[in-house]
């Protein structure tokens, strides 16, 4: 099954500047030569998807540009505009751009992690919250459809994955070691954030500072099961509840018993393609405001 095209983040606007007129790339992470030019000048670079939250995005972001060039004087990071903000949620931060602006204005750095996707005929694709597999990737991919609908996207996404479902058995290979197989494979997570799907909190102990990934495996679950369950998905709860395991990796192999092709692979809320991918870390991997 051909991987169906899905709407990137299409516009990368350096600083206002008479002297430095760069090309806008579609990739998360610019190529070597644009970052190294942005670093020598010491600018800010903003990732923007103007059809992030079904065209929202780039309509605030139009609105957002006159504060931003205010607070920041002449330096015209990723402040929160989409229609989850999950990423944000791990960090407390409400969804008001205007106060991402303000941590900018700080400059309180760290070292973020990033997760690091590989599949066969792929070229590496990176992630800085969730990635996911199975059940949860496929909601995604058809969430994405009804973004109009704010957050209830991910309800009627979800909805729509149910139909045909069928858990799978897996194999994984955590940190290089020897493969193991994973039955009734419901959906597989992996945290370098806690959130995702519009405040579910799947990864409740993921850390995007501490150099390792957490994986959390949902095995046999029913369409009632998240029903009954989902209080304790949104709270974080459920690494309790039986069916729910976690672990901790700085890399994981997943890949099909029996391969057909059409388990779906997601990462921050983008189809990724399908099985089989390759999940690591790469610790500290940008200077992240705070």
């Amino acid at each position: 099954m051909a991987a169906p095209a899905m709407p990137r983040p299409s516009l990368i606007l350096p600083r206002a500047s008479s002297h430095a007129h760069s090309q806008p790339t579609a990739a998360g992470l610019t190529s070597d030569r644009v970052a190294a030019s942005h670093r020598r000048r010491g600018d800010f670079v903003f990732v923007v998807n103007p059809s992030g939250a079904n065209g929202r995005t780039g309509k605030q972001w139009k609105q957002l540009l006159p504060h931003l060039r205010t607070r920041l004087e002449d330096q015209c990071n990723l402040i929160p505009l989409g229609t989850g903000s999950d990423f944000a949620r791990t960090f407390g931060w409400t969804n008001d751009p205007r106060d991402a602006i303000d941590r900018i204005v700080r400059g309180v750095k760290s070292k973020l992690d990033i997760g690091m996707m590989e599949g066969p005929n792929r070229d590496p694709h990176f992630f800085v919250n969730v990635a996911d597999i199975h059940l949860s990737a496929k909601a995604g991919y058809f969430a994405s459809m009804y973004k109009r609908f704010g957050n209830l996207c991910y309800v009627f996404g979800a909805l729509k994955a149910f139909w045909g479902h069928s858990n799978r058995d897996l194999r994984i290979k955590v940190n290089g070691g020897e493969w193991r197989t994973v039955h009734k494979v419901t959906a597989l997570c992996i945290g370098n954030a806690k959130y995702f799907g519009g405040g579910m909190k799947i990864t409740p102990t993921a850390d995007p500072f501490s150099g390792n990934l957490e994986v959390v495996i949902l095995q046999d679950f029913k369409w009632y099961d998240f029903l009954l369950k989902l209080h304790r998905l949104y709270g974080g709860t459920h690494l309790s509840v039986n069916g729910v395991s976690s672990i901790r990796v700085e890399s994981i192999e997943v890949v099909e018993v029996t391969p057909n092709g059409d388990i779906f692979v997601q990462s921050d809320g983008e189809h990724f393609g399908f099985l089989t991918t390759k999940f690591s870390v790469l610790p500290g991997a940008v200077n992240f405001f705070c």
